[in-house]
């Protein structure tokens, strides 16, 4: 039996990242990954979703090349070659973490493991024993009861990354980030793209505001929806997939593309036998990342926190700091930013209009039209800067839409996380022509002295 400072079940976001700090900090530390290192972001996730919206970004872009003098025709979507670039992108960063993780003297083991004692994993019938046992076995595509998934013309999002072929049309299930961005991509390489949304506005945790123009937007891209009417059923046959609806309505399409959100990975892996706190399948912890177990701390998709990567990371660092004695500041999650990287993208951090008006603040709004920035003009693109901020008070949420204004987010986070007022972000000076300038902008119209902003 192996002995460390410091055992980890998963090698996601979260678990590697713990792995890589505990071992700076001096701990020994071994790392258990079933599939790859990297986990979901890296090989399913951020990172080959995020390669395929950049492939249709030039898509669309040699479309719309006349739009901007040039000439350029468009041919159609390679998809094996498409393929090759986000693997390419893929594997390059999958071999850098692994140099990484053998360069900090992490001991890495390759296999699915098991909690099998409140201090020990087993895997591949050797047992890993540690003062402290960090989980972070991560998530899996969730579907509904009743829906069976083939891998053809019922998918998921982990499917839907290594299609050979693009649909004639597809059914998005599903109006959240992931069935966001998938319906962007699809409608980018030229497929019918329809989501369906059993809540009234797609990306229904972002301001309603945002979710509005993303709506707007993507109707003028042609992507279509159906939202407040739940799903009841599908039905497969040689000329595709029936879904119905709740309301009667019935739409019908090559694929359907299930994309109703992620699931805790948790079952069968010794959690509850070792009388660990769940809930629903997650595994419940304090603000330290700490189970109920003295030693036992949980991260990343595991936990009921935002399943976002940039998360997990954050949360592996802190339990790194905490169990070599550090006492690091817990996560504000309201301070963790988040995009959704369709076209166009919508990004924010901070509260929504409703969240802060639920908190009690006497809430003011600014809004600020990207029409009014020349960045956005040269990129043609459309929509806002929405700040939300406590009357006479610090700015408690920045919500923006437009291309590329995910790129905004880390002035936006410290706005946010530095409890900033509008005076105090308005006298910086930000590059000209750029898309930052619109974040000046808005402060500075929200502190009483707008520039190119009018009203």
């Amino acid at each position: 039996m192996a002995e460390f400072d410091v055992v980890i079940l998963g090698g996601g976001s979260g678990g590697y990242a713990c792995a890589l700090r505990a071992s700076q900090l001096g701990l020994k530390v071994v790392l258990i990954e079933k599939d790859k290192l990297g986990g979901t972001c890296l090989h399913r996730g951020c990172i080959p979703t995020k390669a395929l919206l950049h492939a249709g970004e030039i898509a669309d872009n040699t479309r719309d090349a006349a739009e901007f003098g040039v000439k350029a025709e468009f041919k159609g979507i390679d998809m094996p070659a498409v393929n090759q670039y986000k693997d390419g992108v893929i594997s390059k960063l999958h071999k850098g973490l692994q140099g990484l993780v053998k360069s900090r003297a992490v001991t890495y083991v390759e296999g699915a493991g098991k909690l099998v004692a409140k201090d020990t994993v087993e895997v591949n019938g050797q047992r890993y024993t540690g003062k402290n046992v960090v989980l972070a076995t991560g998530s899996y595509a969730r579907t509904l009861p009743g829906l069976e998934i083939d891998g053809k013309q019922i998918v998921t999002s982990d499917h839907a990354l290594h299609l050979d072929y693009v649909p004639k049309s597809v059914i998005v299930l599903g109006g959240g980030v992931i069935g966001c961005e998938f319906a962007s991509v699809w409608k980018s390489f030229g497929a019918d793209v329809t989501i369906i949304e059993a809540l009234p506005h797609l990306i229904a945790l972002e301001d309603e505001s945002s979710s509005k123009q993303l709506e707007r937007a993507f109707r003028k891209r042609g992507i279509n929806f159906e939202l407040g009417s739940k799903f009841t059923g599908a039905t497969k046959s040689a000329g595709g997939v029936t879904v119905t609806l709740e309301n009667g309505k019935t739409f019908t399409a090559d694929m359907l593309l299930v994309a109703v959100g992620r699931g805790p990975t948790s079952a069968n892996l010794g959690y509850e036998a070792q009388g660990i706190a769940m809930d629903r399948g997650y595994v419940l912890v304090d603000n330290k990342c700490r189970t109920n177990i003295p030693g036992i701390f949980a991260v990343g998709d595991l936990i009921p926190t935002l399943q976002l990567a940039h998360v997990g990371f954050a949360e592996g660092i802190l339990v790194a700091e905490e169990i070599a004695g550090y006492n690091p500041r817990p996560i504000n999650y309201d301070g963790v930013p988040r995009v959704t990287y369709s076209e166009p993208e919508v990004a924010s951090v901070g509260l929504t209009t409703a969240a802060a008006k639920a908190k009690g603040y006497d809430v003011v709004e600014l809004n600020y039209d990207l029409a009014g920035n020349g960045k956005a003009q040269i990129l043609k693109t459309a929509g806002s800067v929405k700040l939300v901020a406590e009357k006479n008070g610090p700015v408690l949420g920045i919500h923006m839409v437009g291309a590329r204004v995910g790129e905004l987010l880390a002035e936006a986070q410290l706005i946010f996380n530095w409890q900033a007022d509008a005076e105090d972000v308005a006298p910086l000076i930000h590059a000209h022509p750029t898309l930052s300038e619109a974040m000046g902008e808005a402060h500075l119209a929200l502190a009483g002295k707008p520039l190119h902003a009018h009203g």
